[in-house]
């Protein structure tokens, strides 16, 4: 019987994700990512065949995790109060999970899609079928629970979080504590008034 790994997939993807988070995409090699956990090139290779693989598995790791928390949050309280809560729910998953927003704000396109094999392809494409599906399903609901129109809605419980972690991370800072309060008070009066 063989000796455990000494280093899994996600050991690999999360200092990918540190790597781009401090240094830009393009900083995400086989060679640093490797360096990064301390791990042989052949460890990482053995895992993933090329730096396409590797960036794929980043981006639909982050891109899932992400959704998947998301629409559990929301989906516990469908209500107005339930959306302030889930927007402010985004500013702390931003904070607590610097390295993550980073990625997720940089957008699939900085992770050179077009180079990934059509496996990944297609579960970028089910990824995004199954966002699009949950977030109008979600909306749907939220708009006959509250009462407030699709754009009230997707203000307070997308466009708002966004737009304030968005400032954050352009700048390369971790989004600041204050931040959250600020966005629960904009939600409440989006969906107040």
């Amino acid at each position: 019987m063989g000796r455990p790994p000494a280093h899994t997939p996600d050991d690999f993807i999360d200092a990918a994700i540190r790597l781009h988070a401090t240094s830009g995409p393009r900083s995400v090699t086989m060679t640093a990512v490797a360096a990064e956990v301390g791990a042989r090139s052949g460890s990482l290779y053995h895992r993933f065949p090329d730096r396409p693989s590797l960036l794929a598995a980043t981006w639909l790791r982050t891109e899932h995790r992400f959704q998947r928390a998301f629409l559990a949050r929301i989906d516990a309280d469908p209500t107005a109060a339930g959306i302030v809560d889930t927007a402010a729910w985004t500013v702390d998953w931003c904070r607590e999970h610097h390295g993550e927003a980073v990625v997720l704000h940089a957008g699939v396109r900085a992770f050179d899609p077009h180079t990934w094999s059509d496996e990944a392809r297609a579960r970028r494409r089910e990824h995004a079928a199954t966002r699009t599906a949950e977030t109008t399903r979600v909306v749907r609901a939220l708009c006959a629970s509250t009462g407030r129109s699709r754009e009230e809605v997707l203000l307070a419980l997308l466009d708002l979080p966004i737009a304030v972690v968005s400032r954050h991370l352009n700048d390369g800072a971790v989004v600041p504590a204050g931040t959250t309060a600020l966005v629960r008070r904009a939600c409440g009066l989006v969906l107040s008034g």
